[in-house]
């Protein structure tokens, strides 16, 4: 099995694992797949993490407003009253005005939390570093724990106009945000090894050889984007390392000179001492016992 170190511009996104003879098109939809994913499972994670702060989303026509507008408007938050959390709640107001303030209990927190950080730990840039391959396989389990977990804490469901329901259903919508430049769509994904664009007519084998051992860069781009940067000829560490050593070097050589510029004083020439002692017959006398 040859592995695949995916980066998104010079940034290390997660291992793929696959054979020489598959077909660049079957892997860059996989790869396509597990990349925006893993950007779905870190949207969810942010919104369950505000859930568990300040509870379910206000309606769309009541976001950011205050209760006095609420109460002039006669607005009311209907879907508010029916989507309690298991357990109860405190009230915990959310000062962006996005969410009922609705806090669930600790327990109910409790799970939230720790559902959350197994979502960012399976979809973490730490898995590179660990050697772990990332599969759709689980993506698809982190997406069905952080929604297993929602439904313990809301039974009822969520209401019909929040963003966590429209994640899990598949519906969200990200125009106009941030998450929407970071989403790849098929039609205009590219998959770049040493500077070159795979074919998606064409196998990994026509690019990587015949060594299934192997470990390669392969950078995912949009079209629009054009070919990416080079890799660095070596990495930031061992950069470090060469800089840290050269230094060392230099300093080992500043003292090696020092003591080459002072080793004339140790000669007897340079002794001041030494016309002196001849005169007097003290040359060359040892002072130990015999």
């Amino acid at each position: 099995m040859v592995k695949l170190l995916v980066k998104r511009r010079d940034e290390n996104q997660f291992l793929y694992e696959t054979t020489l003879n598959t077909p660049v098109k079957d892997v860059l939809e996989e790869i396509l797949s597990i990349f925006n994913g893993r950007l779905k499972v870190r949207r969810i994670c942010s919104e369950m993490e505000s859930l568990a702060e300040h509870g379910v989303m206000l309606p769309p026509n009541m976001q950011g407003l205050t209760e006095e507008q609420w109460e002039d408007l006669k607005l009311k938050d209907e879907w508010g009253e029916r989507c309690i959390p298991s357990g109860g709640f405190v009230f915990n107001k959310d000062v962006m005005g996005r969410r009922n303030g609705r806090q669930p209990n600790e327990k109910m927190r409790d799970l939230i939390a720790k559902a959350v950080e197994e979502g960012k730990h399976t979809v973490s840039r730490k898995q590179v570093d660990a050697g772990i391959c990332v599969t759709e396989k689980m993506i698809a389990n982190a997406l069905d724990v952080l929604k297993g977990t929602v439904m313990i804490v809301y039974p009822m469901g969520l209401p019909p106009y929040d963003v966590l329901r429209h994640e899990f259903e598949n519906v969200e919508d990200l125009s106009g945000t941030q998450a929407s430049t970071e989403v790849i769509e098929i039609a205009e994904a590219q998959l770049w090894f040493c500077g070159k664009q795979m074919e998606i007519n064409k196998k990994l084998i026509d690019y990587l050889g015949k060594n299934e051992k192997t470990k390669v860069i392969v950078k995912l781009q949009k079209q629009k984007e054009g070919p990416p940067g080079r890799e660095a000829v070596m990495s930031e560490e061992e950069r470090k390392q060469l800089m840290l050593h050269a230094h060392r070097r230099q300093e080992e050589l500043k003292k090696l000179e020092q003591n080459y510029d002072d080793e004339y004083l140790n000669s007897s020439w340079a002794d001041s001492g030494s016309l002196k002692r001849e005169f007097q017959g003290l040359r060359n006398i040892s002072w130990r016992p015999k």
